[in-house]
């Protein structure tokens, strides 16, 4: 089985534009809702049976049921028949609206889900609903530069690359964006792929903390801060920009028409760095996958790298993005073998003899004491399978 999605840009009529607004508001509306329903009644649970809270607490019958996905969404069928903005949709597209605010009330279930498995923070009110899902495509909605979408009927889009063959498409997500309105298609295959085979050519890579990422091959690509080093003026003439921008914000009166004109200013020069940082990811990737059949990289929790002493620098050039989104990607888009080793040791482990040293994080070259083999530090700690040395921490 086999998944893609495609992301194409909208262009709207005025019609469509504000049905797609109403739907944002609508589904912003039911998943604030949804949310205050089942905080009211986790907070209704936290009073004990001998005493009262200090707290404001709203009383909820004891035997009232929890109300969960199921609970919620057989109470919003229900308050569509009186509710008069849950029945704004034409009754030709009632079906499909449900389906959207369903899909809201699935997103608020995953969201409570994850806070109890992962450990993530309580899920908080939406000011702005960015995004919403038709679960279910109607028959034949491909068309030349165009896309037939529940509700939305045919709508136009701008087609900068051909839709995959012998796909079908699953369901649509319709995403705001400072830009504009961008549509998400998620094409389904039922073939299956074999996983890619381990070649001959080998390469590791370490994320570095002075360079981007280092390769065994002793290259060290400095982090170029999303951009290339002949696009660094550019970079600079952005920040510049954006800090202007945000010292002219704190003039504005909050919430103003001047004020959002600025956020939107804002929010573009930001999107434009991030597409310019994820253009350079894919083709940074391209480029290890034409020179090697196999990439080994370390298995890191960047969440803790945006924690740490190096947040600025991790985030700023998005490396976990590239490590684990983006180069497992293109390495299957282009049948090479991706694999994560144990990150363990492998910046004290030397690479020609397997000697484990350890080094002090100024330490920024490799000085092997049993064979005096001299390279960088993040070039000796790229990961590279090594078969004469079993239980080696580099893959092997």
């Amino acid at each position: 089985m086999i998944t893609l999605t495609y992301q194409y840009k909208l262009k709207p009529t005025q019609h469509q534009e504000a049905e797609i607004n109403q739907i944002l508001d609508v589904c912003k509306s039911v998943y604030n809702y949804a949310l205050r329903e089942r905080k009211d009644w986790l907070s209704s649970r936290k009073s004990p049976i001998n005493s009262c809270s200090i707290l404001t607490e709203y009383i909820i019958h004891a035997d009232a049921a929890y109300p969960n996905y199921n609970y919620q969404a057989k109470n919003l069928t229900i308050a569509k028949k009186t509710n008069p903005k849950l029945k704004s949709v034409s009754a030709k597209s009632r079906h499909e609206n449900a389906q959207v605010l369903q899909q809201t009330l699935k997103t608020l279930d995953r969201a409570f889900s994850e806070m109890k498995s992962l450990g993530k923070g309580f899920p908080r009110f939406k000011k702005k609903m960015r995004s919403f899902v038709f679960p279910a495509m109607l028959k034949n909605c491909l068309g030349n530069n165009r896309m037939k979408l529940p509700q939305l009927g045919w709508i136009k889009i701008r087609q900068s690359r051909p839709y995959p063959d012998f796909f079908q498409a699953k369901q649509a997500r319709i995403v705001r964006k400072a830009t504009g309105y961008y549509l998400m298609i998620t094409f389904f295959s039922s073939e299956s792929v074999p996983e890619n085979l381990i070649g001959e050519r080998s390469l590791g890579i370490d994320t570095g903390i002075e360079s981007f990422v280092a390769t065994s091959t002793g290259k060290l690509i400095k982090s170029p801060k999303f951009l290339l080093s002949s696009l660094r003026e550019l970079k600079a003439k952005l920040l510049r920009r954006i800090e202007l921008l945000q010292r002219r914000l704190k003039k504005k009166t909050r919430g103003s028409n001047n004020w959002l004109k600025l956020q939107n200013k804002i929010a573009r020069l930001h999107e434009k760095i991030a597409n310019t940082r994820r253009d350079w990811h894919f083709k940074l990737a391209h480029q290890f996958c034409d020179f090697t059949d196999n990439i080994f990289v370390e298995y890191l929790n960047f969440k803790s790298w945006s924690r740490g002493i190096f947040r600025k620098q991790s985030l700023d050039s998005g490396v976990g993005q590239f490590i684990n989104e983006i180069l497992p990607y293109v390495c299957w888009k282009r049948g090479k073998y991706y694999a994560k080793v144990d990150k363990n040791y492998t910046s004290q482990e030397c690479p020609l003899c397997g000697h484990i040293q350890k080094k002090k994080l100024s330490d920024r070259k490799h000085n092997c004491s049993n064979c005096n083999y001299q390279i960088d530090r993040d070039v000796a700690a790229a990961p590279t399978p090594i078969p004469s040395r079993e239980g080696s921490k580099r893959g092997g």
